[in-house]
């Protein structure tokens, strides 16, 4: 995997210390040295010297003779959420709305031509597919991405759908990019997006904007049900208006944070502080 970076400032050992982060998921919990050096595309004696390098950092642990992620590494995705603001507002509208629903809820943003979740609060029911914060979709097949596609200018959707996807999942059956553009109008113009067993078997859901203060669309909300429990016109009639109503709370409360006077200032002991 390494070896990408074309630009003068490019840091390939950098680049290949994410690729070995990257190569651990929930498929591959742990891993020995050679299925690092494997699959990062990386010689064994750079893959030894990289996984060291982040176990000294805390980002990596031993397990016997194999490699495991520690909780730390949740640290840099969480920093981007954090960022945001977004999840400390949102995270008690979808304790809310799951409460009132009794379905799962999550928030994706896009990366390429995927969704990434970055925010969920689930139920304890047989779904087909394992969601957790980090997992990746293609966009197309969901409804959250048919959101956040269908927001973009047509520029932006061609370079984006461009990209091939990370997810690991095989395409859409029988959908061409015309019958897509018609959907993604569809989208925009009513507001939510629809997916009905795209993704995976028994997997229905539908989706709404989350909005800046600016008015863009920088996320999407989502209630997913088992499609053998819940038809079509239940999750519409009854989940999508509380989904609507949720996503626009998140989406005032965020406006109003992003709004909010604030400046860093020296710290007396060194460095930054919040004011």
């Amino acid at each position: 995997m390494a070896g990408r970076g074309s630009g003068p400032d490019f840091v390939e050992a950098l680049a290949r210390g994410l690729d070995v982060l990257a190569c651990f998921d929930a498929d591959h919990r742990s891993m020995t040295l050679s299925e690092v050096a494997a699959a990062a595309g990386l010689a064994r004696p750079t893959a030894r010297r990289l996984l060291l390098t982040l176990e000294e950092l805390g980002f990596v642990r031993t397990a016997g003779n194999a490699f495991q992620l520690t909780p730390r590494v949740l640290s840099l995705g969480m920093a981007y959420v954090g960022a945001l603001g977004l999840w400390d507002i949102a995270r008690p509208h979808l304790e809310a709305l799951v409460a009132s629903t009794g379905e799962s809820s999550s928030m994706t943003q896009l990366d390429g031509s995927d969704v990434v979740y970055v925010a969920r609060v689930s139920v304890p029911k047989l779904i087909a597919l394992r969601v957790e914060i980090g997992t990746r979709f293609p966009a197309v097949q969901t409804s959250q991405g048919k959101v956040l596609l269908a927001a973009l200018s047509p520029d932006e959707l061609a370079a984006t759908l461009a990209q091939p996807s990370r997810a690991g999942l095989p395409g859409p059956i029988g959908r061409g990019p015309e019958q897509l553009q018609e959907e993604l109008v569809e989208v925009r113009a009513r507001g939510w997006a629809l997916a009905d067993e795209e993704l995976a078997p028994g997997v229905r859901s539908v989706a709404v904007p989350v909005r800046d203060a600016s008015g863009a669309v920088r996320a999407a909300m989502n209630v997913t049900v088992h499609a053998a429990e819940t038809s079509t016109a239940q999750l519409l009639g009854e989940h999508l208006p509380k989904l609507l109503r949720t996503a626009g709370d998140v989406s005032a409360e965020w406006a109003l944070w992003q709004s909010r006077p604030h400046r860093d200032v020296p710290s007396p002991v060194g460095g930054t502080a919040s004011a």
